[in-house]
């Protein structure tokens, strides 16, 4: 049997690879993390890493033992006797809220900042935009319930996008409310739906009495008809004073700084630590589902993981679905940069010399160099298809003379210089590699 990897995995390759597309090209995901590095960091954000298995009863916690997540798609890693177990994570907001209170980081400056990447697990049907092993871009805020931190959180994600350079993306916005105001909410819920039992799916039948919020975010068509048919209420409509006034608050500064987005009623975080804000950030054509990503508040999170009430916000995007909408509206990726320069030698004997020359500039440049000796014309060949802005040559005139044999691989402008000056020489000339050698 041929090998392959496992399915709803992919993987990433290098440049020049057959067929390569954006959502399997390496370089294509480093563009993704450099560009939320840039952006976060300018932001005030710190990179964390945190493993990629947790505690499985953390992960219960930190999703919620109601959502198809933790009863459906988890990826059990191993038990230890009466250990719970643990799980590969299926997402980055449990095991860094963790790792916040177990390594004392209320201790830093707050709010907090704090992002991170990496591959994400779940054991569900593979489909176009959803696989098994996927990775996220993710950014949270601990320490703070200022509507100002919600909003710049919104603000954060869309720029990250932006300069991307993804245009045709909508913030959807929504709020959850108070505890106080999801009880009142889930009570006419219950009394909404139970007259028509027999017509919710086994999940949302499951979900009425524990979790009628989850029942709107049934994947079920004919939960959706349902709820569509009797016309149910959003949140938004019960929303108490101090809920709405945050989340017109939110509103009010993503107005003023120009975000575009629309309200929706249909957003809906269902566990009990989840508070006011919600969204999410859609894109048209992505696949089985339009959301690049989205955030919420999250209050509770940490006192239900055993720590202090700590406020907390944050948000996570798919870099699969990100390169997905990429591919759509026709992106590419800044060009490659090729090595400052590749060194050949002419003849078996100065191989070596061509390689320990390669070596000593690496410290402040890339710099390639030849395994064979090659005539000159299949080294300038060779240069040029790495992309290389020099080219050096090493013969045996140039290893008695202590020099290499320069060209400028645009201009095509030659020179001798000192292998003891190559890297002042190099250096001064890349600033602007299309002046030449002169």
């Amino acid at each position: 049997m041929a090998l392959q990897r496992p399915k709803g995995t992919k993987d990433h390759l290098p440049d020049g690879s057959p067929q390569l597309k954006l959502d399997v090209s390496a370089r294509a995901f480093q563009h993704v993390t450099d560009t939320a590095a840039r952006v976060l960091e300018r932001g005030g954000a710190a990179f964390i890493a945190t493993p990629l298995f947790e505690e499985a009863e953390l992960v219960k916690r930190g999703v919620g033992g109601s959502t198809d997540i933790v009863r459906k798609e988890m990826f059990t890693v191993f038990y230890f006797g009466d250990h719970g177990g643990y799980v590969l994570r299926p997402e980055g907001t449990a095991g860094l809220v963790r790792a916040y209170l177990e390594n004392g980081l209320k201790q830093l400056p707050a709010p907090l900042k704090l992002w991170t990447h990496g591959p994400m697990f779940r054991a569900e049907n593979v489909q176009k935009g959803r696989l098994r092993q996927f990775h996220q871009v993710d950014y949270e805020v601990l320490g703070s319930a200022d509507p100002l931190i919600d909003a710049e959180a919104i603000w954060l994600m869309v720029q990250v996008v932006q300069a991307l350079g993804l245009t045709g993306v909508q913030v959807k916005l929504g709020s959850i409310g108070d505890p106080e105001d999801r009880d009142t909410y889930n009570a006419y819920l219950r009394q909404t739906f139970t007259p028509h039992l027999e017509r919710l799916s086994d999940d949302s039948r499951d979900r009425l009495e524990r979790n009628p919020m989850r029942i709107l975010d049934s994947k079920s068509a004919g939960d959706q008809a349902l709820i569509a048919e009797l016309s149910v209420k959003p949140m938004l409509d019960f929303l108490g004073a101090e809920a709405r006034a945050h989340f017109e608050a939110v509103r009010g500064h993503l107005d003023s700084w120009k975000v575009a987005y629309v309200v929706d009623p249909s957003i809906v975080r269902g566990l009990d630590y989840y508070r006011r804000t919600a969204w999410e950030l859609h894109h048209a054509q992505i696949g089985a589902k339009s959301a690049l990503g989205g955030g919420g508040r999250y209050d509770g999170l940490a006192k239900e993981l055993g720590g202090p009430e700590t406020p907390g916000i944050g948000w996570a995007f798919g870099i699969e679905r990100i390169l997905g909408a990429m591919e759509q509206e026709g992106l590419g990726l800044p060009a490659a940069e090729g090595p400052a320069v590749y060194i050949a030698a002419l003849d078996a004997e100065h191989v070596p010399l061509a390689a320990w020359v390669a070596l000593g500039l690496r410290s402040e440049m890339r710099a390639d160099f030849g395994y064979k000796p090659q005539k000159p014309g299949n080294a300038f060949r060779e240069g040029e298809r790495r992309g290389a802005t020099f080219t050096a040559l090493i013969g045996s005139d140039e290893a008695a003379a202590g020099t290499v044999a320069l060209k400028h691989m645009a201009s095509g402008e030659q020179r001798s210089v000192p292998v003891g000056e190559l890297s002042g020489f190099l250096l001064e000339r890349l600033s602007d590699s299309q002046s030449g050698i002169s």
